[in-house]
């Protein structure tokens, strides 16, 4: 295929996203959650008839993966690379200044930046602070794209995670934060440590959203206690 061939076909998928409906789905399924399409035309305050074309569209371009449970329709995102391909894009796009009104608002923002989850990884204050923490540590080396070196094969190992990637997922990715604009962890071991992260306690899913609240059990993780104080 000839390099322009190959531009025609990336700009074709880029306008998969050339759509605020769309870029809104794929931005709610950040959460990991399998959604109906009634649930995601009443989020973009779209008619069913018209989130289904969206849907379908997404779906056929191989962004969002389709769930069938008996008569049900439920859409997700297509796997760990499309999160993490959301949120980089997302980190990347000029952010406005907004103003929020209420406390309830100041409070939801404030929550969703100091700890979220992005996909099935720790995003936002917390997951950047861990990544730094890992890396002055030793435990990830960023020389040649990020890795996991041997004592922080060793540090999973002394909490308790075993890694069991599925084939085709890195065991380390970094995925650009949305609202620190810097390098979280992804990948196998991401998701290991956030799932390990809500098996313990360290954090608990906030109801209605992506944010996480932080417990003072976080400090098992061993980040400084003045980022601690910052996430409690």
């Amino acid at each position: 295929m000839s390099m322009q061939a190959e531009g025609q076909e990336l700009a074709a998928w880029a306008r998969m996203l050339a759509d605020g409906t769309r870029a809104t789905v794929c931005l709610a399924l950040l959460d990991g959650r399998a959604w109906t399409a009634t649930e995601l035309a009443r989020l973009t305050q779209v008619s069913r008839p018209t989130i289904s074309e969206h849907l379908n569209l997404l779906v056929d371009g191989g962004l969002l993966a389709e769930v069938r449970q008996g008569r049900h329709r439920y859409v997700k995102l297509a796997g760990a690379e499309t999160a993490e391909l959301i949120e980089g894009l997302a980190a990347l796009t000029p952010r406005r200044t907004t103003t929020a009104h209420s406390l309830a608002a100041v409070s939801k923002r404030d929550a969703f930046a100091r700890a979220r989850t992005c996909y099935d990884h720790l995003a936002g204050k917390l997951g950047v602070a861990l990544t730094d923490a890992m890396t002055e540590r030793g435990l990830l080396d960023w020389t040649a794209g990020v890795t996991l070196t041997g004592p922080g094969s060793a540090w999973l190992a002394d909490l308790g995670i075993t890694l069991d990637p599925p084939r085709g997922r890195r065991a380390v990715r970094s995925c650009l934060d949305v609202t620190e604009r810097r390098p979280h962890l992804a990948g196998a071991v991401g998701a290991a440590l956030c799932a390990h992260a809500l098996d313990r306690g360290w954090v608990r899913h906030i109801p209605g959203g992506r944010a996480l609240k932080v417990t003072g059990s976080v400090r098992e993780l061993g980040l400084p206690a003045g980022v601690v104080r910052e996430l409690l």
